[in-house]
């Protein structure tokens, strides 16, 4: 948990994932600053449909990069995806499920919290 950033209900962000390591600065959190020109905020989990569908628009998301210390992702993971790239997935019927309460709250500025709830496993 990170008492430093808020998630999407204004409560102290949570874990996204450890395994694989996520986030932008590789803390297992979806936190952001101004470094983040990709705002890794939403705490998504993976599906074949949504890799397959990032790997078509050029973002391959399944091999390995170890120059970014990047394992590569398979079905199941949880990774902190650009808000952007969720809501290109989202327009197309391609969006992954979210964890919210891991999902940044700077995620609002990009995507509506209607949207990130159809979407939350983590909440009613």
């Amino acid at each position: 948990m990170n008492l430093d950033q808020l998630n999407i209900f204004n409560e102290p962000l949570e874990e996204c994932s450890n395994e694989p390591k996520t986030g932008f600065f590789r803390t297992g959190c979806c936190e952001t600053d101004a470094q983040d020109i990709g705002t890794h905020t939403v705490c998504a989990i993976m599906d074949k449909e949504f890799l397959q569908f990032s790997l078509h628009q050029g973002n391959d998301l399944i091999t390995p990069a170890a120059d970014f210390d990047f394992p590569g992702l398979k079905p199941g993971d949880k990774w902190c995806l650009c808000a952007n790239r969720w809501l290109e997935a989202f327009e197309a019927g391609f969006a992954p499920h979210i964890i919210a309460r891991a999902t940044n709250i700077k995620t609002l500025d990009i995507i509506p919290l209607d949207k990130i709830k159809l979407f939350a496993i983590d909440i009613a």
